[in-house]
Protein backbone atom coordinates (compact mmCIF):
# COMPACT_ATOMS: atom_id res chain seq x y z
CA UNK A 1 0.00 0.00 0.00
CA UNK A 2 1.01 3.73 -0.86
CA UNK A 3 0.09 6.88 0.69
CA UNK A 4 0.22 10.19 -0.30
CA UNK A 5 3.25 12.69 1.18
CA UNK A 6 1.84 16.39 1.96
CA UNK A 7 4.39 18.58 0.36
CA UNK A 8 2.59 21.62 0.82
CA UNK A 9 2.42 24.05 3.94
CA UNK A 10 -1.07 24.46 4.95
CA UNK A 11 -1.74 27.70 6.57
CA UNK A 12 -4.25 26.80 8.91
CA UNK A 13 -4.63 28.49 12.86
CA UNK A 14 -2.78 25.44 14.34
CA UNK A 15 0.33 26.05 11.99
CA UNK A 16 0.12 30.05 12.60
CA UNK A 17 0.06 29.53 16.24
CA UNK A 18 2.83 27.70 16.32
CA UNK A 19 4.95 30.22 14.05
CA UNK A 20 4.25 33.15 16.62
CA UNK A 21 5.24 31.06 19.58
CA UNK A 22 9.02 31.15 17.93
CA UNK A 23 11.64 33.32 18.77
CA UNK A 24 13.71 35.24 16.95
CA UNK A 25 16.78 33.34 16.80
CA UNK A 26 14.42 30.28 15.49
CA UNK A 27 15.32 30.62 11.99
CA UNK A 28 19.01 31.02 12.18
CA UNK A 29 18.77 27.49 14.24
CA UNK A 30 16.80 25.82 11.91
CA UNK A 31 18.69 26.82 8.96
CA UNK A 32 21.85 25.85 10.94
CA UNK A 33 20.40 22.42 11.81
CA UNK A 34 19.80 21.78 8.16
CA UNK A 35 23.07 22.41 7.10
CA UNK A 36 24.50 19.91 10.37
CA UNK A 37 22.53 17.10 9.08
CA UNK A 38 23.60 17.42 5.43
CA UNK A 39 26.84 17.02 7.09
CA UNK A 40 25.79 14.44 8.99
CA UNK A 41 24.78 12.57 5.64
CA UNK A 42 27.50 12.85 3.82
CA UNK A 43 29.54 11.81 6.67
CA UNK A 44 27.13 8.67 7.57
CA UNK A 45 26.33 7.55 3.70
CA UNK A 46 30.38 7.98 3.06
CA UNK A 47 30.75 5.76 6.23
CA UNK A 48 28.31 3.11 4.37
CA UNK A 49 29.87 2.81 2.03
CA UNK A 50 33.05 2.44 2.65
CA UNK A 51 32.09 -0.75 5.04
CA UNK A 52 30.45 -1.91 1.91
CA UNK A 53 33.30 -1.80 -0.12
CA UNK A 54 35.94 -3.06 2.68
CA UNK A 55 33.50 -6.35 3.02
CA UNK A 56 33.01 -7.12 -0.21
CA UNK A 57 36.10 -6.63 -1.42
CA UNK A 58 37.56 -8.98 1.29
CA UNK A 59 34.96 -11.40 0.91
CA UNK A 60 35.68 -11.88 -2.80
CA UNK A 61 39.40 -11.48 -2.13
CA UNK A 62 39.20 -14.20 0.36
CA UNK A 63 37.14 -16.27 -1.86
CA UNK A 64 39.14 -15.93 -5.14
CA UNK A 65 42.67 -16.40 -2.99
CA UNK A 66 41.08 -19.67 -1.24
CA UNK A 67 39.98 -21.05 -4.71
CA UNK A 68 43.05 -20.55 -6.84
CA UNK A 69 45.43 -22.31 -3.99
CA UNK A 70 43.31 -25.09 -3.70
CA UNK A 71 43.07 -25.41 -7.96
CA UNK A 72 46.72 -25.85 -7.66
CA UNK A 73 45.64 -29.09 -6.66
CA UNK A 74 42.36 -30.27 -7.75
CA UNK A 75 39.83 -28.30 -9.75
CA UNK A 76 36.63 -30.02 -9.00
CA UNK A 77 37.81 -29.68 -4.89
CA UNK A 78 38.09 -25.80 -5.85
CA UNK A 79 35.13 -25.59 -8.11
CA UNK A 80 33.35 -26.93 -5.26
CA UNK A 81 34.94 -24.64 -2.43
CA UNK A 82 34.28 -21.83 -4.50
CA UNK A 83 30.41 -22.72 -5.28
CA UNK A 84 29.74 -23.05 -1.05
CA UNK A 85 31.28 -19.85 -0.79
CA UNK A 86 28.94 -18.16 -3.02
CA UNK A 87 26.02 -19.59 -2.02
CA UNK A 88 26.80 -18.97 1.98
CA UNK A 89 27.30 -15.32 0.82
CA UNK A 90 23.87 -15.36 -1.28
CA UNK A 91 21.85 -17.50 1.53
CA UNK A 92 22.82 -14.57 3.85
CA UNK A 93 21.70 -12.20 1.80
CA UNK A 94 18.34 -13.45 0.94
CA UNK A 95 17.78 -14.96 4.48
CA UNK A 96 18.21 -11.05 5.96
CA UNK A 97 15.38 -9.70 3.75
CA UNK A 98 13.16 -12.52 3.46
CA UNK A 99 12.96 -12.99 7.25
CA UNK A 100 14.20 -9.58 8.57
CA UNK A 101 13.73 -5.95 5.98
CA UNK A 102 11.37 -7.05 2.86
CA UNK A 103 11.69 -3.52 1.78
CA UNK A 104 15.06 -3.83 1.30
CA UNK A 105 14.87 -6.04 -1.71
CA UNK A 106 15.86 -4.58 -5.45
CA UNK A 107 17.69 -1.70 -5.87
CA UNK A 108 14.97 0.87 -4.04
CA UNK A 109 15.59 3.43 -6.48
CA UNK A 110 11.94 3.23 -8.02
CA UNK A 111 10.63 3.65 -4.28
CA UNK A 112 12.50 6.86 -3.27
CA UNK A 113 11.87 8.36 -6.81
CA UNK A 114 8.14 7.94 -5.91
CA UNK A 115 8.88 9.35 -2.38
CA UNK A 116 10.79 12.64 -3.40
CA UNK A 117 7.60 12.79 -5.74
CA UNK A 118 5.09 12.57 -3.09
CA UNK A 119 4.29 8.74 -2.87
CA UNK A 120 5.18 6.80 0.66
CA UNK A 121 5.42 3.35 0.17
CA UNK A 122 5.35 1.68 3.67
CA UNK A 123 8.79 0.06 5.17
CA UNK A 124 10.89 1.77 2.45
CA UNK A 125 12.71 4.05 5.09
CA UNK A 126 12.92 2.09 8.14
CA UNK A 127 16.14 1.38 10.13
CA UNK A 128 15.63 -2.10 9.61
CA UNK A 129 15.62 -1.26 6.10
CA UNK A 130 19.10 0.47 6.44
CA UNK A 131 20.56 -2.35 8.08
CA UNK A 132 18.97 -4.80 5.43
CA UNK A 133 20.16 -3.17 2.83
CA UNK A 134 23.80 -2.95 3.86
CA UNK A 135 24.48 -6.59 5.32
CA UNK A 136 22.33 -8.12 1.99
CA UNK A 137 24.31 -6.01 -0.45
CA UNK A 138 27.61 -7.55 1.38
CA UNK A 139 26.43 -11.13 0.20
CA UNK A 140 24.73 -10.70 -2.60
CA UNK A 141 27.24 -8.84 -4.63
CA UNK A 142 30.01 -10.83 -2.34
CA UNK A 143 28.38 -14.33 -3.85
CA UNK A 144 29.18 -13.05 -6.97
CA UNK A 145 25.75 -12.58 -8.76
CA UNK A 146 25.21 -10.68 -11.67
CA UNK A 147 24.45 -7.48 -9.99
CA UNK A 148 25.76 -4.17 -8.06
CA UNK A 149 25.41 -2.09 -4.59
CA UNK A 150 25.09 0.93 -6.49
CA UNK A 151 21.54 1.19 -6.13
CA UNK A 152 21.03 -0.12 -2.92
CA UNK A 153 23.89 2.84 -1.44
CA UNK A 154 21.40 5.21 -2.96
CA UNK A 155 18.53 3.64 -0.95
CA UNK A 156 20.64 3.29 2.14
CA UNK A 157 21.31 7.22 1.99
CA UNK A 158 17.95 8.16 1.69
CA UNK A 159 17.14 5.72 5.08
CA UNK A 160 19.97 7.41 6.80
CA UNK A 161 18.94 11.03 6.24
CA UNK A 162 15.30 9.75 7.08
CA UNK A 163 16.11 8.33 9.77
CA UNK A 164 18.23 11.83 11.13
CA UNK A 165 15.47 13.68 10.02
CA UNK A 166 12.33 11.83 12.36
CA UNK A 167 15.39 11.63 15.24
CA UNK A 168 16.30 7.96 14.90
CA UNK A 169 14.02 4.69 15.30
CA UNK A 170 11.68 4.84 17.83
CA UNK A 171 10.63 0.78 17.53
CA UNK A 172 14.94 0.05 18.52
CA UNK A 173 14.68 3.27 21.34
CA UNK A 174 17.44 4.59 19.43
CA UNK A 175 16.16 8.10 18.87
CA UNK A 176 17.03 11.91 20.41
CA UNK A 177 14.02 14.36 20.88
CA UNK A 178 16.51 17.07 20.58
CA UNK A 179 16.82 16.69 16.55
CA UNK A 180 13.13 15.92 16.25
CA UNK A 181 12.43 19.18 14.41
CA UNK A 182 12.11 18.48 10.80
CA UNK A 183 8.45 16.91 11.37
CA UNK A 184 6.80 18.19 7.95
CA UNK A 185 7.00 15.64 4.54
CA UNK A 186 8.83 18.93 3.21
CA UNK A 187 11.84 18.66 5.02
CA UNK A 188 11.98 14.92 5.27
CA UNK A 189 11.99 15.42 2.10
CA UNK A 190 15.07 17.95 1.09
CA UNK A 191 17.05 15.10 3.85
CA UNK A 192 16.01 12.78 1.40
CA UNK A 193 17.41 14.67 -1.40
CA UNK A 194 20.72 14.92 -0.11
CA UNK A 195 20.82 11.07 0.93
CA UNK A 196 20.23 10.06 -2.65
CA UNK A 197 22.55 12.38 -4.30
CA UNK A 198 25.06 11.33 -1.49
CA UNK A 199 24.60 7.31 -2.69
CA UNK A 200 25.34 8.05 -6.23
CA UNK A 201 28.61 9.74 -5.11
CA UNK A 202 29.86 7.31 -2.30
CA UNK A 203 29.22 4.69 -5.06
CA UNK A 204 30.83 5.95 -7.93
CA UNK A 205 33.16 8.52 -6.18
CA UNK A 206 31.27 11.24 -8.11
CA UNK A 207 29.72 14.05 -6.76
CA UNK A 208 29.07 16.30 -9.42
CA UNK A 209 27.19 13.10 -10.56
CA UNK A 210 25.12 12.83 -7.78
CA UNK A 211 23.47 16.18 -7.71
CA UNK A 212 22.77 15.92 -11.10
CA UNK A 213 21.66 12.44 -10.74
CA UNK A 214 18.97 13.66 -8.13
CA UNK A 215 17.77 16.38 -10.04
CA UNK A 216 17.43 14.44 -13.25
CA UNK A 217 16.46 11.33 -11.93
CA UNK A 218 14.69 11.32 -8.93
CA UNK A 219 12.84 14.48 -8.19
CA UNK A 220 10.52 16.73 -10.16
CA UNK A 221 10.99 19.67 -8.51
CA UNK A 222 13.81 21.37 -7.28
CA UNK A 223 15.10 24.63 -5.37
CA UNK A 224 18.44 26.61 -5.58
CA UNK A 225 18.39 26.42 -1.96
CA UNK A 226 18.51 22.94 -1.75
CA UNK A 227 20.96 22.71 -4.93
CA UNK A 228 23.71 24.18 -2.21
CA UNK A 229 23.10 21.42 0.11
CA UNK A 230 22.78 18.64 -2.15
CA UNK A 231 26.41 19.63 -3.40
CA UNK A 232 27.56 20.16 0.27
CA UNK A 233 26.79 16.94 0.92
CA UNK A 234 28.04 15.05 -2.10
CA UNK A 235 31.66 17.26 -1.31
CA UNK A 236 31.46 15.63 1.84
CA UNK A 237 30.87 12.26 0.91
CA UNK A 238 34.13 12.59 -1.62
CA UNK A 239 36.69 13.93 1.05
CA UNK A 240 35.10 10.88 3.09
CA UNK A 241 35.98 8.32 0.66
CA UNK A 242 39.30 9.64 -0.45
CA UNK A 243 40.27 9.48 3.32
CA UNK A 244 39.42 6.20 3.92
CA UNK A 245 41.25 5.10 0.19
CA UNK A 246 44.11 7.20 1.59
CA UNK A 247 44.25 5.10 4.82
CA UNK A 248 43.91 1.63 3.12
CA UNK A 249 46.95 2.05 0.23
CA UNK A 250 49.42 1.02 3.03
CA UNK A 251 47.90 -2.21 3.38
CA UNK A 252 45.69 -2.28 7.07
CA UNK A 253 42.40 -3.00 4.54
CA UNK A 254 43.29 -6.60 3.67
CA UNK A 255 41.99 -7.30 0.20
CA UNK A 256 41.10 -3.54 -0.06
CA UNK A 257 43.34 -2.04 -2.54
CA UNK A 258 43.32 -1.49 -6.38
CA UNK A 259 39.58 -2.48 -6.58
CA UNK A 260 38.32 -0.89 -4.24
CA UNK A 261 36.03 2.03 -5.15
CA UNK A 262 34.44 2.36 -8.55
CA UNK A 263 37.02 4.10 -10.57
CA UNK A 264 38.34 2.94 -13.68
CA UNK A 265 41.27 5.55 -14.67
CA UNK A 266 41.76 5.63 -18.31
CA UNK A 267 43.14 8.76 -18.85
CA UNK A 268 46.20 7.00 -20.46
CA UNK A 269 44.58 5.18 -23.18
CA UNK A 270 43.19 7.09 -26.28
CA UNK A 271 44.08 10.41 -26.24
CA UNK A 272 41.99 12.02 -30.17
CA UNK A 273 39.43 11.00 -31.95
CA UNK A 274 39.14 11.64 -36.00
CA UNK A 275 35.87 11.89 -37.55
CA UNK A 276 35.85 8.34 -39.25
CA UNK A 277 35.41 7.34 -35.48
CA UNK A 278 31.42 9.00 -35.45
CA UNK A 279 29.90 5.92 -37.25
CA UNK A 280 31.14 2.76 -35.05
CA UNK A 281 30.49 5.45 -31.76
CA UNK A 282 26.27 6.17 -33.40
CA UNK A 283 26.32 1.92 -33.85
CA UNK A 284 27.62 1.73 -30.55
CA UNK A 285 24.58 4.26 -29.60
CA UNK A 286 22.02 2.18 -31.59
CA UNK A 287 23.27 -0.94 -29.83
CA UNK A 288 22.95 -0.01 -26.36
CA UNK A 289 19.37 1.47 -27.30
CA UNK A 290 18.18 -1.23 -28.35
CA UNK A 291 19.68 -4.10 -25.51
CA UNK A 292 18.70 -1.65 -23.23
CA UNK A 293 15.04 -1.74 -24.39
CA UNK A 294 15.47 -5.11 -24.15
CA UNK A 295 16.71 -5.49 -21.14
CA UNK A 296 13.92 -3.40 -19.34
CA UNK A 297 11.51 -5.46 -21.35
CA UNK A 298 12.21 -8.78 -20.40
CA UNK A 299 13.00 -8.12 -16.90
CA UNK A 300 9.56 -6.47 -16.60
CA UNK A 301 7.94 -10.07 -17.82
CA UNK A 302 10.34 -11.86 -15.58
CA UNK A 303 9.54 -9.67 -12.50
CA UNK A 304 5.56 -9.68 -13.47
CA UNK A 305 5.85 -13.56 -13.39
CA UNK A 306 7.71 -14.12 -10.63
CA UNK A 307 5.48 -11.50 -8.70
CA UNK A 308 2.25 -13.71 -9.89
CA UNK A 309 3.65 -17.12 -9.50
CA UNK A 310 6.98 -17.63 -8.04
CA UNK A 311 7.06 -14.94 -4.71
CA UNK A 312 3.66 -15.75 -3.76
CA UNK A 313 4.63 -19.46 -2.40
CA UNK A 314 6.38 -17.57 0.48
CA UNK A 315 9.62 -17.01 1.99
CA UNK A 316 11.70 -20.18 1.30
CA UNK A 317 10.71 -20.27 -2.13
CA UNK A 318 12.36 -17.01 -2.31
CA UNK A 319 15.05 -18.49 -0.58
CA UNK A 320 15.24 -21.11 -3.11
CA UNK A 321 14.92 -19.24 -5.74
CA UNK A 322 17.92 -17.29 -4.81
CA UNK A 323 20.21 -19.96 -4.00
CA UNK A 324 19.55 -21.79 -7.14
CA UNK A 325 20.48 -18.61 -9.53
CA UNK A 326 23.78 -18.36 -7.02
CA UNK A 327 24.45 -21.97 -7.86
CA UNK A 328 23.87 -21.34 -11.76
CA UNK A 329 25.71 -18.50 -11.89
CA UNK A 330 28.97 -20.02 -10.12
CA UNK A 331 28.69 -22.86 -12.14
CA UNK A 332 28.86 -20.72 -15.49
CA UNK A 333 31.96 -18.35 -14.18
CA UNK A 334 33.95 -21.39 -13.29
CA UNK A 335 33.02 -23.89 -15.97
CA UNK A 336 33.16 -21.57 -18.71
CA UNK A 337 36.38 -20.34 -18.66
CA UNK A 338 37.68 -24.07 -18.29
CA UNK A 339 36.29 -25.29 -21.76
CA UNK A 340 38.27 -22.09 -23.53
CA UNK A 341 42.06 -22.56 -24.25
CA UNK A 342 44.60 -20.70 -23.14
CA UNK A 343 46.56 -18.23 -25.19
CA UNK A 344 50.39 -16.99 -25.02
CA UNK A 345 51.21 -13.72 -22.99
CA UNK A 346 51.11 -10.76 -25.80
CA UNK A 347 54.27 -8.42 -25.81
CA UNK A 348 53.73 -5.74 -23.90
CA UNK A 349 55.41 -2.65 -23.37
CA UNK A 350 58.38 -2.34 -19.87
CA UNK A 351 56.26 1.18 -18.98
CA UNK A 352 52.43 -0.54 -19.11
CA UNK A 353 52.63 -1.88 -15.41
CA UNK A 354 50.46 -4.90 -16.90
CA UNK A 355 52.20 -8.21 -15.76
CA UNK A 356 51.15 -11.36 -17.75
CA UNK A 357 49.79 -13.64 -16.41
CA UNK A 358 49.27 -11.83 -13.13
CA UNK A 359 49.77 -14.06 -9.82
CA UNK A 360 46.34 -16.20 -8.64
CA UNK A 361 44.04 -14.52 -6.17
CA UNK A 362 44.89 -11.11 -7.14
CA UNK A 363 43.39 -8.71 -9.44
CA UNK A 364 44.60 -7.46 -12.84
CA UNK A 365 44.81 -8.85 -16.24
CA UNK A 366 45.82 -11.95 -18.24
CA UNK A 367 44.37 -14.63 -15.33
CA UNK A 368 46.23 -17.62 -16.01
CA UNK A 369 43.07 -20.46 -14.87
CA UNK A 370 43.39 -23.82 -16.44
CA UNK A 371 46.38 -23.27 -18.32
CA UNK A 372 49.04 -25.44 -19.32
CA UNK A 373 51.93 -22.99 -19.44
CA UNK A 374 52.82 -20.57 -17.05
CA UNK A 375 53.37 -17.95 -20.08
CA UNK A 376 49.99 -18.47 -21.18
CA UNK A 377 46.39 -16.78 -19.54
CA UNK A 378 42.42 -17.22 -20.32
CA UNK A 379 41.04 -14.77 -21.29
CA UNK A 380 37.40 -15.68 -20.69
CA UNK A 381 38.53 -16.12 -16.90
CA UNK A 382 40.12 -12.82 -16.98
CA UNK A 383 36.71 -11.26 -16.88
CA UNK A 384 34.41 -14.27 -15.94
CA UNK A 385 36.77 -15.47 -12.86
CA UNK A 386 36.91 -12.24 -11.48
CA UNK A 387 35.13 -9.63 -9.08
CA UNK A 388 32.86 -7.33 -11.52
CA UNK A 389 34.90 -4.03 -10.58
CA UNK A 390 38.13 -5.92 -11.44
CA UNK A 391 36.82 -7.23 -14.63
CA UNK A 392 34.97 -3.95 -15.58
CA UNK A 393 38.65 -2.63 -15.39
CA UNK A 394 40.01 -5.27 -17.67
CA UNK A 395 37.94 -4.11 -19.99
CA UNK A 396 38.15 -0.81 -19.60
CA UNK A 397 42.12 -0.89 -19.61
CA UNK A 398 44.03 0.22 -22.30
CA UNK A 399 47.56 -0.48 -24.39
CA UNK A 400 46.27 -4.66 -24.56
CA UNK A 401 44.98 -5.25 -28.15
CA UNK A 402 44.30 -8.64 -28.46
CA UNK A 403 43.55 -9.30 -24.84
CA UNK A 404 40.31 -10.63 -25.96
CA UNK A 405 38.49 -13.11 -28.91
CA UNK A 406 35.80 -12.13 -30.42
CA UNK A 407 34.22 -15.29 -29.03
CA UNK A 408 35.28 -15.21 -25.44
CA UNK A 409 33.55 -11.52 -25.40
CA UNK A 410 30.69 -12.75 -27.16
CA UNK A 411 30.42 -15.83 -25.08
CA UNK A 412 30.64 -13.91 -22.19
CA UNK A 413 27.78 -11.28 -23.36
CA UNK A 414 25.20 -13.86 -24.02
CA UNK A 415 25.61 -15.64 -20.93
CA UNK A 416 26.15 -12.68 -18.27
CA UNK A 417 23.38 -10.66 -20.19
CA UNK A 418 21.00 -13.49 -19.48
CA UNK A 419 22.00 -13.75 -16.13
CA UNK A 420 21.85 -10.52 -15.50
CA UNK A 421 18.37 -10.15 -16.68
CA UNK A 422 17.16 -13.38 -14.45
CA UNK A 423 18.82 -12.43 -11.33
CA UNK A 424 17.38 -8.69 -11.45
CA UNK A 425 13.91 -8.99 -9.12
CA UNK A 426 15.30 -11.79 -6.90
CA UNK A 427 14.83 -10.92 -2.77
CA UNK A 428 18.06 -9.70 -2.37
CA UNK A 429 19.37 -5.86 -2.69
CA UNK A 430 20.01 -5.34 -6.15
CA UNK A 431 22.10 -2.40 -8.28
CA UNK A 432 21.61 -2.21 -12.48
CA UNK A 433 24.72 0.20 -12.70
CA UNK A 434 27.35 -2.37 -12.87
CA UNK A 435 25.83 -5.32 -14.74
CA UNK A 436 25.33 -2.52 -17.34
CA UNK A 437 28.44 -1.55 -17.53
CA UNK A 438 29.54 -4.84 -17.87
CA UNK A 439 27.38 -5.68 -20.93
CA UNK A 440 28.38 -2.37 -22.75
CA UNK A 441 31.78 -2.71 -21.93
CA UNK A 442 31.93 -5.92 -24.10
CA UNK A 443 29.98 -5.43 -27.20
CA UNK A 444 31.83 -1.67 -26.76
CA UNK A 445 34.96 -4.16 -26.91
CA UNK A 446 34.26 -5.81 -29.64
CA UNK A 447 33.00 -2.72 -31.90
CA UNK A 448 36.45 -1.35 -30.66
CA UNK A 449 38.39 -4.66 -31.77
CA UNK A 450 36.31 -4.25 -35.05
CA UNK A 451 37.58 -0.73 -35.80
CA UNK A 452 41.23 -1.53 -34.76
CA UNK A 453 40.51 -3.99 -37.44
CA UNK A 454 39.31 -1.98 -39.91
CA UNK A 455 41.18 1.40 -39.53
CA UNK A 456 44.47 0.44 -38.78
CA UNK A 457 46.60 3.77 -39.10
CA UNK A 458 44.06 5.49 -36.50
CA UNK A 459 45.18 5.86 -32.41
CA UNK A 460 42.52 3.85 -31.50
CA UNK A 461 42.12 2.29 -28.22
CA UNK A 462 39.77 -0.97 -27.57
CA UNK A 463 39.40 0.28 -24.27
CA UNK A 464 37.97 3.44 -25.24
CA UNK A 465 34.71 1.69 -26.57
CA UNK A 466 34.30 -0.26 -24.24
CA UNK A 467 33.95 2.95 -22.09
CA UNK A 468 31.11 4.08 -24.87
CA UNK A 469 29.55 0.81 -25.30
CA UNK A 470 28.85 1.03 -21.31
CA UNK A 471 27.21 4.54 -21.44
CA UNK A 472 25.29 3.15 -24.36
CA UNK A 473 23.93 0.90 -22.47
CA UNK A 474 22.98 2.21 -19.00
CA UNK A 475 21.60 5.20 -21.61
CA UNK A 476 19.51 2.76 -23.38
CA UNK A 477 17.81 1.13 -19.71
CA UNK A 478 17.80 3.83 -17.50
CA UNK A 479 17.42 6.38 -20.16
CA UNK A 480 19.60 9.17 -17.94
CA UNK A 481 21.38 11.73 -19.96
CA UNK A 482 23.21 14.31 -18.21
CA UNK A 483 24.31 12.65 -14.85
CA UNK A 484 25.10 9.47 -16.45
CA UNK A 485 27.86 11.71 -18.53
CA UNK A 486 28.97 13.52 -16.04
CA UNK A 487 29.13 9.97 -13.67
CA UNK A 488 31.14 8.28 -16.69
CA UNK A 489 33.43 10.81 -17.37
CA UNK A 490 34.22 11.48 -13.09
CA UNK A 491 35.19 7.31 -12.92
CA UNK A 492 37.16 7.15 -15.78
CA UNK A 493 38.93 10.38 -15.49
CA UNK A 494 39.02 11.46 -19.14
CA UNK A 495 37.58 14.31 -20.09
CA UNK A 496 38.53 14.35 -23.69
CA UNK A 497 36.13 11.42 -24.37
CA UNK A 498 33.45 13.59 -23.40
CA UNK A 499 31.71 14.94 -26.82
CA UNK A 500 31.72 10.85 -27.67
CA UNK A 501 29.76 9.68 -24.48
CA UNK A 502 27.13 12.61 -24.77
CA UNK A 503 26.91 11.49 -28.73
CA UNK A 504 26.07 7.33 -27.54
CA UNK A 505 23.66 8.51 -24.59
CA UNK A 506 21.83 10.94 -27.12
CA UNK A 507 21.63 8.32 -29.56
CA UNK A 508 20.95 5.32 -27.23
CA UNK A 509 18.46 6.86 -25.59
CA UNK A 510 16.24 7.88 -28.45
CA UNK A 511 16.57 4.28 -29.62
CA UNK A 512 15.43 3.15 -26.35
CA UNK A 513 12.22 5.64 -26.02
CA UNK A 514 11.00 4.28 -29.03
CA UNK A 515 10.09 1.21 -27.34
CA UNK A 516 9.39 1.61 -23.97
CA UNK A 517 10.14 3.32 -20.57
CA UNK A 518 13.15 3.33 -18.90
CA UNK A 519 14.18 0.98 -16.18
CA UNK A 520 13.09 2.28 -13.33
CA UNK A 521 10.03 4.06 -14.14
CA UNK A 522 8.65 0.68 -15.52
CA UNK A 523 9.43 -1.22 -12.04
CA UNK A 524 7.76 1.68 -10.11
CA UNK A 525 4.69 0.96 -12.60
CA UNK A 526 4.76 -2.43 -11.65
CA UNK A 527 5.51 -2.14 -8.15
CA UNK A 528 2.17 0.00 -8.20
CA UNK A 529 3.86 3.12 -7.38
CA UNK A 530 1.86 6.05 -9.14
CA UNK A 531 4.44 8.80 -10.87
CA UNK A 532 2.94 11.39 -12.24
CA UNK A 533 3.87 12.72 -15.67
CA UNK A 534 5.91 15.76 -16.23
CA UNK A 535 3.10 16.48 -18.93
CA UNK A 536 0.23 14.37 -20.23
CA UNK A 537 -0.01 12.01 -22.98
CA UNK A 538 -1.87 13.45 -26.13
CA UNK A 539 -4.63 11.14 -25.79
CA UNK A 540 -5.61 12.64 -22.22
CA UNK A 541 -5.69 16.16 -23.78
CA UNK A 542 -8.90 15.37 -25.31
CA UNK A 543 -10.73 13.71 -22.16
CA UNK A 544 -12.77 14.82 -19.86
CA UNK A 545 -13.34 13.98 -16.43
CA UNK A 546 -16.22 12.21 -16.60
CA UNK A 547 -14.15 10.31 -19.01
CA UNK A 548 -11.58 8.88 -16.95
CA UNK A 549 -14.29 8.28 -14.04
CA UNK A 550 -16.23 5.50 -16.47
CA UNK A 551 -19.11 4.47 -15.00
CA UNK A 552 -17.58 4.04 -11.42
CA UNK A 553 -19.36 6.61 -8.91
CA UNK A 554 -17.01 9.68 -7.36
CA UNK A 555 -16.99 10.78 -4.03
CA UNK A 556 -15.99 14.24 -3.15
CA UNK A 557 -16.52 16.37 -0.59
CA UNK A 558 -18.49 19.80 -0.30
CA UNK A 559 -16.11 23.20 0.49
CA UNK A 560 -18.16 23.45 4.19
CA UNK A 561 -18.61 19.30 5.37
CA UNK A 562 -19.44 18.01 8.07
CA UNK A 563 -17.05 16.14 10.69
CA UNK A 564 -19.27 12.94 10.96
CA UNK A 565 -19.81 13.08 7.01
CA UNK A 566 -15.61 13.23 6.17
CA UNK A 567 -14.97 10.40 8.31
CA UNK A 568 -17.87 8.25 7.16
CA UNK A 569 -16.53 8.93 3.92
CA UNK A 570 -12.79 7.94 5.11
CA UNK A 571 -14.13 4.40 6.58
CA UNK A 572 -16.18 3.41 3.44
CA UNK A 573 -12.97 4.36 1.09
CA UNK A 574 -9.32 2.51 0.61
CA UNK A 575 -8.19 5.92 -0.39
CA UNK A 576 -7.69 9.35 0.88
CA UNK A 577 -7.72 11.44 -1.44
CA UNK A 578 -10.76 13.36 -2.70
CA UNK A 579 -12.12 16.21 -5.11
CA UNK A 580 -13.08 19.26 -3.20
CA UNK A 581 -16.07 20.58 -5.24
CA UNK A 582 -19.50 21.27 -5.76
CA UNK A 583 -21.13 18.00 -4.91
CA UNK A 584 -24.21 16.17 -2.90
CA UNK A 585 -24.09 12.94 -0.71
Amino acid sequence: AVESLDYEVIENYAYREEQAQRSKFWVPYYIMLKWFFALLIGVGTGLAAIFINLAVENFSGWKFTLTFAIIQHSYFVGFLVYILLNLALVFSSVYIVTQFAPAAAGSGIPEIKGYLNGVDTHGILLFRTLVGKIFGSIGSVGGGLALGKEGPLVHTGACIASLLGQGGSAKYHLNSRWVQIFESDRDRRDLVTCGCAAGVAAAFRAPVGGVLFALEEVTSWWRSHLMWRVFFTSAVVAVVVRSAMNWCDSGKCGHFGAGGFIIWDISGGQEDYSYQELLPVAIIGVIGGLLGALFNQLTLYITKWRRTYLHKKGKRVQIFEACLISLITSTVSFVLPLLRKCSPCPELETNSGIQCPHPPGTDGNFVNFYCSKDNEYNDLATIFFNSQDDAIRNLFSAKTFHEYSAQSLITFLVMFYSLAVVTFGTAVPAGQFVPGIMIGSTYGRLVGMSVVKFYKKLNVDEGTYALLGAASFLGGSMRMTVSLCVIMVEITNNLQLLPLIMLVLLISKAVGDFFNEGLYEEQARLKGIPLLDSRPKQVMRNMNAKDACKNQKVVCLPRVSRVVDIVSVLQSNKHNGFPVSRCQF
